[in-house]
């Protein structure tokens, strides 16, 4: 029997609650949606702490919203004059154009299975900086990883 006190409520309607939270200097916990930052994060797996920041740099994954409204992770690849260039770990198509403004605050850790990874461990950062490079090669790389994965997926 479900719980009929449960309401279901969208990110919209949650985010004048996150950025009060992130105007005061704290920080937001994210469960992840969606798989464009696969194989790093997981749906119904893992969560983020988010925090506000004036100055996000290269490789660093970023909570915005786009002009649209749509509220994205993703991680910041370069910047030009147009703007940061932004793509999600399971993608290969750039996204240009996103300024500071659309920035809401940036993935100080990542939350798996009960323990906390800080983006500032060496670890992660050599991942984050090998992700980022590999980028030419990331579409070809992803359609080997899903072809292995079907070939050797977990067995039932």
């Amino acid at each position: 029997m479900g719980d009929t006190n449960k309401k279901k409520i969208t990110l919209s309607e949650l985010y004048p609650v996150i950025r009060e939270r992130l105007d005061k200097g704290g920080t937001v916990e994210l469960p992840i949606t969606g798989t464009s930052m696969l194989p790093l994060l997981v749906w119904g797996r893992d969560s983020v702490d988010i925090t506000k920041t004036e100055t996000p740099k290269n490789g660093d994954i970023i909570f915005y919203r786009r002009d649209n409204g749509q509220f994205v992770l993703h991680r910041i690849i370069g910047e030009n004059e147009n703007g940061f260039i932004l793509c999600g770990d399971n993608q290969w198509q750039k996204e240009y154009g996103i300024k500071p403004n659309n920035i809401i605050a940036v993935v100080t850790a990542i939350n798996r299975n009960g323990k906390k990874f800080d983006t500032d461990n060496k670890i992660y950062r050599l991942y984050s900086f090998t992700w980022v490079k590999i980028l030419p090669i990331r579409k070809y790389l992803l359609i080997l990883m899903r072809k292995v994965k079907k070939l050797f997926g977990a067995k039932k």
